[in-house]
């Protein structure tokens, strides 16, 4: 993980690619607590039996959206910034789901900070931040997410 402790030092991470600590499982209790949540319960999400009869990648995969989700915690394990009061998404330029993910794989994160934009408004100071990020899957060679997502930490 890089601990940040100056805006100046964030600024210069740009073009960096930095990769989250350490892998994460993805469970099928997860997936269910997701489907659950969203109402998204497609049987290759949560029927694993039927999934690994039926679908064409033999085991329950994890929604898109829920590997999307993964960002915050993903995110947590590569980068902390010190001093920050608060810190929300603050949206997504772009997303893909190039690949599934399969229940009880690993997946981490590699990010790309590709700008910071700082505001110094007499409310609060804050920076905006715009990644590219790939979610990695152990074992595997491409990503299982692409995405371009914003952030903004208040000071």
């Amino acid at each position: 993980m890089k601990t940040i402790s100056t805006l100046l030092e964030l600024e210069a991470l740009i073009g960096e690619t930095l990769q989250s600590d350490d892998w994460l499982e993805v469970r099928q209790e997860d997936i269910d607590l997701f489907a659950r949540a969203t109402g998204d319960t497609q049987w290759i999400h949560t029927d694993p039996e039927r999934a690994r009869r039926e679908s064409p990648f033999k085991v329950a995969v994890a929604h898109g959206f829920l590997t999307l989700s993964l960002l915050p915690v993903l995110m947590s394990r590569t980068i902390k910034v010190q001093g920050v009061r608060m810190g929300i998404n603050y949206g997504l330029n772009r997303v893909r789901f190039t690949a599934p993910v399969p229940v009880e794989s690993r997946v981490r994160l590699n990010a790309t900070l590709r700008d910071v934009k700082i505001d110094e408004s007499a409310t609060a100071k804050s920076a905006t931040l715009t990644w590219s990020v790939e979610v990695a899957l152990q074992g595997a060679e491409k990503p299982v997410c692409v995405a371009e997502t914003l952030s903004r930490l208040y000071f």
